[in-house]
């Protein structure tokens, strides 16, 4: 994963869901935050909502890492 030299997050690696036609260009969101909302889905089992944010854009950043190989 490469990182943005500009900020200390890493780059989110495209967009996840893009769209374009000729009327309309809708990114979409960022791979990084779509498995960062999947890995949520499996670490919400609590109330501890700020750590569960971390560890999940932790686990996103792992993926998107593995991808690289």
């Amino acid at each position: 994963m490469s990182e943005n030299k500009n900020a200390k997050t890493p780059i989110d690696d495209g967009a996840a869901f893009p769209v374009a036609h000729s009327y309309l260009i809708q990114p979409g969101m960022s791979l990084r935050d779509y498995f960062a909302g999947k890995a949520m889905q499996a670490l919400a089992q609590g109330n501890y909502f700020d750590a569960t944010a971390r560890q999940a854009y932790m686990i996103a950043d792992a993926m998107l890492k593995a991808r690289e190989l």
